[in-house]
């Protein structure tokens, strides 16, 4: 079997992969990126928030993204029946972006990785990783091409950022059970033909369901009169509903009445996706020869945007602490990487189990809110949820809970 070497090799080519590995590049490092897929190729995941913009501008790839004609986002609205409230995310807590893009994935997603091949990274698309060896001195992968055949890859280090592939945690028996409920999705793009002046094309908007408050659907403006639509809810709920995937989500769409006349011109010309069990976690983040990044350790829930931010982060971080590891310094990855890392992550998950309980929905549609609070709250909304001088970062859980029991 043919061997190659390589310095570090990243496991999948999305945001997570491709940041990396341009990261990498500044400090010198040969990578290999193995990618299954062949890019562009469809994800969800579509509205970013501004945080991310930090380590896009890091990882050289900012000027790309902003020359691409992404559909510009400021911020963020929520509606639940005839109520609606917006968050601007320039008017917020943490210094940084206050701005972002809407993106298809497929473009966005080859963009990045182009960015990295254009920086010098060895991508190989329709490359799958069938097994891999951490606990030798060299770890290594073995790979299958497009063509069936097989080789070795020996690095000093292994990234995983294959998001819901989750290649290294099937292989390692890292995966644990999410503590959240089994919940699923279906989602397509649409022609929207929104004509309501009123509308701002500029924010991703969140509907709460008409009656059930565990129930939601998101619309992404898209730049070109286009958008993605979709519904999220337990799996039990969204069984009772029969059909094609596509007859099944125009259905529950339809069941709001906002969501009704603001669709009312839309072409569904796409069919519809559908899936289930996406929130996932693992025993730990890291691990002899190998660390994990974005979505490939934990994947919350899509109702803040918050899995393409996580992705770059952690590839961010990573990447500090290989440039560390590389140069003969001391490394602890738990608490140079799992700690920081997790911290965020938690932040984001008092959020989402808040909204899932109904609690935080009181919140943002309180009618006597305080503006430092709401410039705290559209902080964490666009990503910040490592800036610990947010009080709802360094102690969301009792900060949420305080603020949950003044808005009852």
């Amino acid at each position: 079997m043919k061997i190659e070497q390589c310095d570090v090799v990243i496991i999948g080519a999305g945001p997570s992969g491709s940041v990396a590995a341009a990261l990498l590049l500044q400090q010198g490092r040969k990578v290999i990126v193995l990618e299954r897929e062949q890019f562009p190729r469809f994800s969800i995941g579509e509205s970013l928030l501004p945080q991310s913009m930090e380590y896009l501008q890091q990882a050289g790839m900012l000027q790309a993204v902003v020359e691409a004609g992404f559909q510009y986002k400021n911020g963020a609205a929520f509606v639940r029946g005839d109520r609606y409230t917006a968050f601007d995310f320039r008017d917020k807590h943490s210094s940084g972006w206050g701005t972002t893009y809407q993106v298809q994935r497929a473009n966005f997603d080859h963009l990045l990785a182009k960015e990295a091949q254009r920086q010098g990274a060895d991508i190989r698309f329709q490359h799958s990783v069938i097994s891999v060896d951490v606990e030798s001195e060299k770890p290594s992968v073995v790979v299958r091409d497009a063509d069936n055949n097989e080789y070795r890859v020996e690095a000093d280090f292994i990234l995983d950022a294959s998001g819901f592939g989750r290649v290294l945690p099937r292989l390692l028996q890292l995966e644990t059970p999410s503590n959240f409920p089994v919940r699923g999705a279906i989602f397509t793009h649409i022609a929207d033909g929104i004509a309501a002046p009123d509308f701002d094309r500029n924010k991703i908007r969140i509907t709460v369901h008409p009656e059930h408050c565990n129930v939601w659907y998101w619309l992404i403006p898209f730049a070109g009169g286009r958008c993605s639509i979709g519904v999220v809810g337990e799996t039990e709920f969204l069984k009772q509903y029969q059909g094609s995937d596509s007859e099944r989500l125009h259905a529950l769409v339809m069941e709001d009445p906002a969501s009704c006349q603001l669709l009312k011109n839309a072409k569904w010309d796409t069919p519809a996706r559908a899936i289930t069990g996406y929130s996932a976690n693992v025993k730990s983040l890291w691990g002899k020869n190998y660390a994990l990044l974005g979505n490939a350790g934990e994947f919350l829930d899509p109702v803040f945007s918050s899995g393409v931010t996580i992705a770059v982060k952690s590839a961010s971080m990573a990447a500090g602490v290989l440039q560390r590891q590389f140069a003969g310094g001391r490394v602890d990855w738990e608490n140079d990487y799992a700690v920081p890392m997790k911290k965020g992550v938690d932040a984001f998950r008092t959020f989402v189990e808040s909204w899932y309980a109904g609690d935080f929905q009181r919140v943002i549609f309180h009618e006597n809110q305080q503006p430092e609070v709401r410039r705290m709250i559209a902080a964490i909304l666009a990503g910040y949820a490592w800036d610990e001088s947010n009080p709802y970062v360094a102690d969301s859980k009792r900060r949420l809970n305080t603020l949950e029991e003044i808005c009852v």
